[in-house]
Parts: C-alpha cells; structure tokens; sequence
C-alpha cells in the first residue's frame, strides 16, 4: 500500500462543488482509501489570467494500485467532472494532481512524481501542511520551510 497526495483544483462549473464531489469519489476509489483532506482554499490562477479564480484542496489517499493505473483512473474521474484540455494551465472543471507517493521519485513520459511544480505553489504546499505538517519531500524538504518561502496568497474557505 502507498500513501499518495492528491493535488484538486477547479475554476469552472461551480468548483467549490466540483471538488467536494471528487473528494466523495476519492473515498469510493477501489482499492483506496481516504486518508485525509485539507481544506478548500481560493486561489488566483497560475497561467493565463484572463480565467476565473481557483478552489483547491489536497486530499491524503492510501491505494495499491500502481502509479500509472492511478493516473489512469484520475484521468477518469476528470473526465467524468467534464475536463476539456483547451489551452496549458487554462481552466478547467476538475484537474487533479498526484503529488507525491511515498518518498518515490518518478520520471517517465506520463508521470513526474513528486509533482513538478509542488513546492512552488502556495495552493499545495498550505493544504500539504494542513494534512501532514511534518511532510518531507523526497529531495529532503520539510513542508514547514516551504511554508517560509511562499507567499499565502489563498483563502481558507473552510475544513
């Protein structure tokens, strides 16, 4: 079994609801189980800024199933929510974002785990903190130092 972070954000479609559903159907996933969730945080997007603002949340999955199956049935459940990928990080109805598992580091032609771009973004790294404060990255960064180093931009919309 893996303990997997889940990055979720939406700006269209009533995200805030977007998100609570996908929260619901993480917990229903086969062969996973909902750990955790962070609160739901509204945040300004990255990108293209003529689009409408963001609700995130990270949600803490256990699961065994294999990096790209889990990918795989995210992809899914984005789909199920109506993602159309129009334009690189425009908006969308529901993105979700594996973020870490255990401690691996992946790199293949589908999946970079950790997640890229995880520690830059203050609507990963707050609810990262909320969920696990003790978090390491696999790089050896506490969640806590991320923390210093980002702006708190979002708002706490509630737990």
């Amino acid at each position: 079994m893996s303990l997997v972070y889940i990055g979720l954000g939406a700006n269209l479609d009533e995200p805030q609801q977007q998100l609570e559903q996908a929260l619901t159907e993480l917990a229903q996933l086969p062969n996973c189980h909902l750990l955790a969730q962070s609160s739901l945080y509204h945040s300004k997007p990255v990108g293209p800024q003529d689009q409408p603002d963001y609700i995130n949340a990270v949600a803490l999955l256990k699961t065994d199933l294999e990096p790209l199956a889990l990918l795989d049935t995210l992809q899914q459940l984005e789909q199920d929510h109506g993602r159309v990928r129009k334009r690189h990080w425009g908006e969308r109805t529901l993105d979700l974002d594996i973020l870490l598992i255990d401690n691996l580091i992946i790199e293949s032609e589908r999946l970079t785990i950790p997640h890229p771009f995880a520690q830059q973004r203050s609507f990963v790294v707050y609810p990262l903190a909320e969920i696990t404060p003790t978090l390491i990255f696999p790089d050896g960064k506490h969640v806590e130092q991320l923390l210093t180093e980002l702006d708190n931009d979002l708002i706490r919309i509630h737990a």
